[in-house]
């Protein structure tokens, strides 16, 4: 016992001596946290042993910067201990010379789908270009003074999660104005799975561009190499970038994000559950939005009497200010306890949720209705196929709708192989 004591003591003194200690993230949204706070805490500890991102490895890259006029690519999420690395870099003297902004913004306060606007960062009074609102791809103009580009963004590993998209557009444009990209690489939380049909293009959108599956099982580094490999960059250009790798880090890792990724994955539990529940952003149902357990609650109104289960959503700034089913009472299921050791365990994406609540719905005519409120969308959007719709309404067991995605995803998973940087 006394061994596990000092051992214990020790190394909360190194975490704190190394500023690697992390706010776990069921700490940011109070005492309503899931039972399994103990075992996030737990989890969020960093070790001496423990996985090291490629931002936090300075001594990598800061010889490459050194001199250099620097564009960086970051959020919130961009972090070095405790500081943004935008912050951490240029107390190093980095010279920063403009910050791009995906969705949610630099500082990662923006809701979902709005529109985010240039501005001047307060703190640094470096110039903010947003690539989520007037345009996505950085122009020649907003490149213009910049020697060498950085992307560091964590990513939860999911398709219809934007960041891979802008991560796109500014390998585009680094390669249209010959700069350099530097990509500080992330874990995937969601790295063991691969899982989802291929995405047709037909239903490309702002949130799915390319032929991968719903979890594509990538690191932002390894999609890069992706993106480069299969000539998927506007017109095939192909563009320089230099990977600093994870340390200590293999796909099947648990990984606990010391950072809400954007406001709505604001639990560990949300972004592992997001590649499953994500799905009812194309259905007639209030998935979590408008409370603080999005993407972990799912209910409607006319679900009363169906299930026990209850919440009411309300409006959030920041997060959802008008989700669907704004102040009335919702009844469903609640996944917030959820054992999520059995998607990690069977390596799929969970579609009986989908299918059973299907099955419940007494508006079933409704239910892939997205005409009904503009905070859904087709559902075909999100799972990258036509047929999926049909073989919910049609009884298809989800043995049977995962036969129709061969042999796309068993394709994927080969190609994948090529572009792997981690075990």
């Amino acid at each position: 016992m006394k061994i596990c004591i000092s051992f214990a003591l020790m190394s909360f003194i190194i975490l704190s001596a190394c500023g690697q200690e992390q706010k776990p993230l069921d700490k940011q949204i109070g005492d309503k946290a899931p039972a399994n706070r103990k075992a996030l805490i737990k989890d969020n500890l960093r070790l001496p042993t423990s996985i090291k991102t490629g931002a936090e490895q300075t001594e990598k890259y800061l010889p490459l910067l050194k001199g250099k006029r620097v564009g960086m690519v970051v959020n919130n999420t961009s972090i070095i201990g405790k500081q943004t690395s935008v912050d951490s870099l240029v107390k190093r003297g980095v010279k920063i010379e403009r910050i791009f902004g995906p969705e949610h913004g630099f500082r990662g306060a923006a809701s979902a789908g709005i529109s985010v606007n240039d501005e001047v960062d307060e703190k640094t009074g470096i110039k903010i270009i947003s690539l989520y609102g007037k345009h996505s791809t950085p122009t020649a103009e907003d490149l213009s003074g910049i020697d060498i580009m950085i992307f560091d963004i964590q990513d939860v590993g999911v398709r219809f999660y934007t960041y891979i998209n802008t991560l796109q557009h500014v390998m585009e444009a680094c390669a249209a104005n010959n700069k350099e990209l530097i990509i500080f690489d992330r874990p995937n939380p969601n790295g063991y799975l691969i899982d989802g049909p291929i995405l047709d293009p037909k239903f490309k959108s702002g949130i799915g561009i390319q032929p991968i599956p719903i979890a594509h099982g990538l690191t932002v580094g390894e999609y890069a190499q992706m993106l480069n490999g299969e000539g998927w960059l506007k017109d095939k250009v192909k563009c320089k970038i230099t990977v600093i790798k994870n340390e200590n880090y293999n796909h099947d890792m648990e990984y606990t994000l010391p950072v809400k990724p954007s406001p709505n994955l604001n639990t560990q539990q949300a972004i592992l559950l997001y590649p499953s529940t994500c799905l009812f952003e194309g259905i007639y149902l209030n998935h979590g939005r408008g409370t603080q357990f999005p993407f972990t609650i799912i209910g409607a109104p006319y679900l009363k009497g169906i299930y026990e289960f209850s919440y009411t959503p309300t409006g959030i700034k920041g997060m959802a200010e008008t989700p669907i089913f704004k102040d009335q009472v919702c009844y469903g299921i609640d996944l917030r306890n959820y054992d999520t050791s059995i998607l990690r365990k069977n390596k799929r994406i969970n579609l009986n949720w989908v299918i059973d609540l299907y099955k419940a719905s007494p508006k079933k005519e409704d239910f892939f209705n997205s005409t009904l409120s503009n905070q859904t969308m087709p559902v075909e959007r999100l799972i990258g196929v036509a047929d999926f719709r049909k073989q919910v309404i049609a009884g298809k067991t989800e043995d049977e709708i995962r036969a129709s995605w061969e042999p796309g995803l068993s394709a994927y998973k080969t190609m994948r192989k090529k572009y792997l940087l981690y075990k």
